[in-house]
């Protein structure tokens, strides 16, 4: 078995044992690029040399020593490119500074090495959207592997990384974890450091891996999560052992079945893959309750107004003055801004700052974005009263697995539509795990479909126990 397929427990032995050094690993990793990258496209770019150098110093003594682990391309570490997959930042930026989950990840030991395609500026549940070339499902080369970070999710799946770090506004871990069938997390909102993230909508957006097992997810949420000074939403507030208790069951649980993400829109071989891991974490002794989480309808509507809004404020910083692309015949300092934006972002890009600016325009705000943040208490509420009742909720990942490319270019709304069971997560701040559920026929391919498992705010510890119950289950 090559190195970058094996778990990070497994590799960690190894090295520790003397068996393998680091360097191994990185040369199995560019094998496995130098095989499948140009068919796959993760990867924007990777510096072999440097990584090398990295491991001959690596201390295996530190929890992650000696592991690679990939970035997704709107993750900063210093003297590396961050282009977003955007036309923008494609020439000429090299990040000065390490975001903090890079440097701790540093901190326990572990590798960076390489980034990885997304969405652009992770607008997108695609990766179609990247402006700097196409990622394709490992499993299907005619299907998407999700997004926005579709290039995290690809690299893991088909062996190209050993493991990867994504980023989450509205499924954008998750989604494409399900559809490229590995593991991928979205913690808590304030569990991990924004801090080094390129912004999106920054009440939204959160860090967390994507990975081969559930235990690799512990093992890398260990080491990135925790208070950061940098990060004024970051949370003050003790990181439990997510390791501990992994092995615990989920005898004596409470899991809930939100009635609202089993209705109409969910496809039969979806909700059937779904509904057989419910069953099986049934038969280990978790106890499964209805629940109803009645705000469900409006939550796709909520985050196309405040995840716009959002984001028209933080790509205003995108001028053609500080850094990036710079029209190089504009007519004024007016048109400078004008042409340098039109010219670097992409569509999806420029509909969603549109759609943003919009809401929060005069005579919009109380009408579109003050009235969604409203609605957002409202989500947020009924997940408190639900986790009153229940330690987790058991949900479908995405209503379909993954679809052809191209499949609704010409439809962003129902695009939006797909991330219905995700975005509610990313509301109400709460944790939440997409883990493999199995395989469903579609058209001819047989695709990953992947079993969402949501928690309370700073629950990754329980969250993470129902997980690898669940991935036990599944074998």
């Amino acid at each position: 078995m090559s190195l970058a397929t094996q778990p990070i427990r497994d590799l960690r032995r190894q090295l520790t044992a003397g068996e393998i050094r680091p360097s191994d690993i990185l040369d199995d990793l560019a094998g496995a690029i130098e095989s499948r990258e140009p068919a796959l496209g993760a990867y924007l770019s990777f510096k072999l040399d440097a990584a090398k150098q990295a491991a001959d110093e690596a201390d295996l003594s530190l929890p992650l020593g000696g592991i690679p682990i990939a970035l997704k391309d709107n993750i900063n570490a210093r003297g590396e490119p961050c282009t977003c997959s955007s036309r923008y930042l494609e020439k000429g930026y090299v990040s000065p500074y390490d975001a903090t989950v890079t440097a701790k990840l540093k901190a326990a030991g572990a590798i960076p090495f390489g980034r990885l395609n997304m969405d652009e500026f992770a607008m997108g549940s695609s990766t179609e959207n990247a402006a700097l070339g196409r990622t394709v499902n490992p499993h299907a080369p005619d299907r998407i592997p999700g997004g926005s970070s579709g290039g995290s999710a690809a690299a893991v799946a088909a062996g190209t990384a050993v493991a990867a770090l994504g980023s989450d506004t509205g499924g954008s871990i998750r989604q494409p974890a399900s559809h490229c069938g590995v593991v991928g997390l979205k913690p808590s909102y304030g569990r991990v450091s924004r801090y080094g993230l390129v912004a999106f909508a920054s009440s939204l957006d959160q860090i967390g891996p994507l990975t081969r097992s559930v235990d690799d997810s512990a093992a890398i949420l260990q080491a990135i999560a925790g208070h950061d000074p940098s990060d004024s939403t970051s949370l003050d507030s003790e990181v439990p052992d997510f390791s501990a208790q992994l092995d615990a069951g989920v005898s004596g649980l409470k899991l809930g079945l939100p009635k609202e993400y089993f209705g109409e829109g969910i496809e039969p071989a979806v909700r059937a893959c779904v509904e057989a891991r419910v069953r099986e974490l049934e038969s280990q002794g978790a106890e499964i309750v209805e629940i109803s989480l009645p705000h469900t309808e409006h939550a796709v509507a909520t985050y196309y107004i405040i995840a716009p809004a959002e984001a028209s404020s933080n790509l205003a910083r995108f001028d053609g003055i500080r850094y990036g692309h710079r029209s190089a015949n504009p007519d004024d300092l007016l048109d400078l801004y004008k042409k340098s934006r039109e010219e670097g972002f992409g569509p999806e890009v420029k509909r969603r700052i549109l759609l943003g600016t919009y809401v929060l325009s005069s005579g919009y705000y109380d009408a579109f974005y003050n009235r969604a943040q409203k609605v957002r208490t409202l989500i947020r509420r009924d997940f408190s009263e639900a986790f009153e009742k229940v330690d987790a909720i058991l949900s479908p990942v995405a209503p379909s697995p993954a679809r052809r490319i191209g499949g609704n270019s010409d439809d962003p709304l129902k695009e939006y539509l797909s991330d219905i069971y995700t975005i509610a997560a990313n509301l109400a701040g709460i944790c939440a795990i997409s883990v493999p559920a199995g395989m469903v026929e579609s058209d001819g391919a047989q695709l990953p479909v992947g079993l969402q498992i949501l928690g309370p705010h700073l629950g990754e510890a329980t969250l993470l126990r129902v997980a690898k119950a669940a991935e036990v289950a599944q074998g």
